[in-house]
């Protein structure tokens, strides 16, 4: 896409491909589009994602958001030589959902060499706002991931 924030061109298929086997499979997350500057993904409201009172679980809505945001933070660096990984997650519920699809819609606040920042706004199926969040991701060096060792860092 001329002028966008993505690194290289992607595809919906290639994003739902590549979330296969994890939460999102699970949770019913759908990519759906892919805009300029921004990327969006549905999931449904069902069995799988309500708390016991039969309303959207505020953890759901938190899942869809980090999903879209860190899906839509990877596409916007060298996947070859860096990955993205939450830092920090905020999330604010708004409006109570009881059934239908809602639609996450991430767009950058900023785009910079060590972290991104990204805002995440969670609707309904008439499009009202019942979530907005605020998402940090960092920014890693490939290389420093494979120094690991037992889930620590090694220091240089």
């Amino acid at each position: 896409m001329k002028n966008s924030i993505w690194n290289a061109p992607f595809t919906l298929e290639e994003i739902n491909r590549r979330c296969k086997n994890s939460l999102c499979d699970h949770l019913g997350i759908e990519f759906t589009e892919i805009g300029r500057d921004f990327l969006t993904a549905i999931m449904p409201v069902d069995k799988r994602t309500i708390q016991p009172m039969g309303v959207l679980h505020g953890g759901g809505a938190a899942a869809l958001a980090e999903t879209v945001g860190s899906a839509a933070a990877n596409y916007c660096i060298d996947q070859s030589l860096f990955v993205c990984v939450g830092l920090d997650l905020n999330i604010n519920h708004i409006k109570a959902v009881k059934s239908g699809p809602i639609k996450a819609i991430a767009k950058p606040f900023h785009l910079g060499k060590t972290t991104q920042v990204w805002e995440i706004q969670v609707v309904n199926k008439e499009g009202n706002l019942i979530a907005v969040s605020r998402l940090t991701m960092a920014i890693l060096a490939k290389e420093s991931l494979r120094q690991e060792s037992g889930g620590v860092a090694k220091k240089d």
